[in-house]
């Protein structure tokens, strides 16, 4: 039993660090933008996450995943001033992938939810 659980926590551990890819699908290399430059911060989050490092986008859609693929969170939202602010006190705590897609900004990577 101890040997089945450490495999499903490992398989759960390498699909949760795989999340953290840039979302190269379908995008030309000059639209993407280095994860390294976007930060999500406080990472673990309560209440709110902000993003950092965005270029301004008139429409932008903001999906959040929970770490199964399903969508938990689908918004449309402007990003003034480089930034986004996100309330997430209806989700349940966690690790979650954010997938940021407009015209300026190709963005997926993760943060946990206390």
């Amino acid at each position: 039993m101890k040997k089945y659980f450490t495999f499903i926590l490992l398989a759960m551990a390498s699909f949760v660090g795989s999340a953290q890819t840039d979302y190269t699908e379908n995008t030309p290399a000059s639209k993407m933008q280095s994860i390294s430059k976007v930060k999500i911060f406080p990472n673990p989050a309560t209440n709110v996450i902000n993003v950092l490092g965005l270029k301004n986008s008139q429409q932008a859609n903001i999906t959040i995943l929970d770490i199964y693929g399903n969508t938990v969170l689908a918004r449309k939202w402007a990003i003034r001033r480089n930034v986004l602010n996100i309330p997430i006190t209806e989700l349940k705590p966690g690790t979650y992938v954010i997938r940021i897609h407009s015209n300026e900004n190709q963005v997926v990577t993760k943060f946990y939810k206390q």
